[in-house]
C-alpha cells in the first residue's frame, strides 16, 4: 500500500485529502517537485536521484510565495526514505513533493495563509520514449515570462502553460511541445529542458531566457564537461538553429534524456538517437542506476 506525508504525518495515501475550498486548489498558489528514485534489483535498494538538491529547490520556490515551511533539505529527505519504506516500494518511484496552502478560503494572496507540506509516491515507468527518440512541434503557446511569473521556480498555477502546449503538440500528431520565450527565441519543453548539438557542440538556453534551471540539465552540463564529450555554448538559440541541428535531446527528471528526432515534421540530422545524445544516454542511466561510481554522490540509498 502506498502511503504519504501528510500534515506530518505518514498515513496512507487515501487518508490524505485536502478540503475541497484549499486555497491553493482555486488559484494555484503551490510548489512542487519531481523526484526520481532508481531501484537497482541486484542492490536491492533504491537510489533518490538530486534528493537533497530537489528539496533545496523546493523550499526557496516556496520562499518565492512567501512560504515558510519548518523543515530543512534533509529532514525531508529522511522522511522521504521512510515514506519508500513504509510503502515497501521495490521498483522505480516517482516523489511529487507539494507544498500549499491548506486555508479554507477564497483571496487570491500569499500573506497571512499557513503552507503545509506533502510528499506523494507514483510508479510513473517512462515518461517519454528515451529509446527511439520523439516528435515535438513549436507550440504557439510562448513560455510564461519571467516578468509575470518567476520561472525559476515551480509554481503550480505556472504549469497551465505546460498544459496548453503540451495539448496542443498532441493533438497535432507530435509528442512533446517546443516553447519559444516572449522574444521568440527557444526556451524549453513542456516539462524538460532543450540542448541542441551542431558541429560537435552542445549548445542550450541559457537562464535569461526565462526557463527553470533544471537539476538534469546541470548534471548533462557537467557530464558533458567531465567526460569531454563536446564544447558546451549557453546562449540565446533561435527557432531556426532546431531545424539545422545535428541532434537534439530533452532533459528533465520525468524525461531524463529524451532524444528528439523530429521537429515541426522536419527530420533531425540522421532522424534516429545521435552519437552525443547516446554518449550521454549511457553515462547517466549507468549513474542514476548507481553502475558508476564516478556519480555516487548523486544518490540518497532509501534501505
Amino acid at each position: 500500500m502506498l502511503h504519504a506525508y501528510f500534515e506530518g504525518k505518514i498515513v496512507p495515501e487515501q487518508e490524505a485529502l485536502v478540503h475541497i475550498k484549499t486555497n491553493s486548489l482555486h488559484y494555484g498558489t503551490a510548489v512542487f517537485e519531481g523526484i526520481r528514485g532508481y531501484f537497482n534489483p541486484e542492490k536491492k535498494n533504491t537510489g533518490i536521484l538530486f534528493a537533497k538538491e530537489h528539496y533545496t529547490r523546493l523550499l526557496k520556490s516556496a520562499e518565492g510565495l512567501f512560504m515558510q515551511v519548518h523543515k530543512n533539505p534533509q529532514e525531508l529527505v529522511e522522511i522521504t526514505r521512510q515514506l519508500i519504506r513504509n510503502s515497501e516500494v521495490y521498483e522505480d518511484v516517482y516523489i511529487r513533493p507539494l507544498v500549499y496552502f491548506r486555508d479554507v478560503a477564497v483571496v487570491p494572496k500569499l500573506h497571512d495563509y499557513t503552507p503545509e507540506i506533502s510528499i506523494l509516491l507514483y510508479k510513473l515507468g517512462k515518461y517519454l520514449d528515451t529509446s527511439r527518440g520523439i516528435r515535438a512541434g513549436v507550440s504557439t503557446y510562448r513560455r510564461n515570462d519571467d516578468n509575470a511569473v518567476p520561472t525559476g521556480i515551480k509554481v503550480c498555477g505556472s504549469y497551465v502553460n505546460s498544459a496548453l502546449a503540451k495539448t496542443e503538440s498532441v493533438k497535432n500528431g507530435f509528442d512533446e511541445a517546443i516553447l519559444l520565450n516572449s522574444r521568440g527565441s527557444v526556451a524549453e519543453g513542456s516539462g524538460e529542458n532543450i540542448f541542441l548539438v551542431k558541429n560537435g557542440k552542445i549548445i542550450t538556453p541559457d537562464l535569461s531566457q526565462h526557463i527553470l534551471p533544471g537539476l538534469t540539465r546541470s548534471a548533462i552540463l557537467s557530464i558533458a564537461r567531465q567526460e569531454g564529450i563536446a564544447d558546451i555554448e549557453e546562449r540565446q538559440v533561435a527557432r531556426g538553429e532546431l531545424y539545422n541541428a545535428d541532434e537534439i535531446f530533452l532533459t528533465g527528471t520525468a524525461a531524463e534524456i529524451t532524444p528528439v528526432i523530429e521537429v515541426d515534421r522536419k527530420k533531425i540530422g540522421s532522424g534516429e538517437v545521435g552519437r552525443v545524445t547516446a554518449q550521454l544516454q549511457k553515462i547517466y542511466f549507468d549513474a542514476v542506476r548507481g553502475k558508476n561510481e564516478k556519480y555516487n554522490t548523486w544518490l540518497t540509498m532509501v534501505f
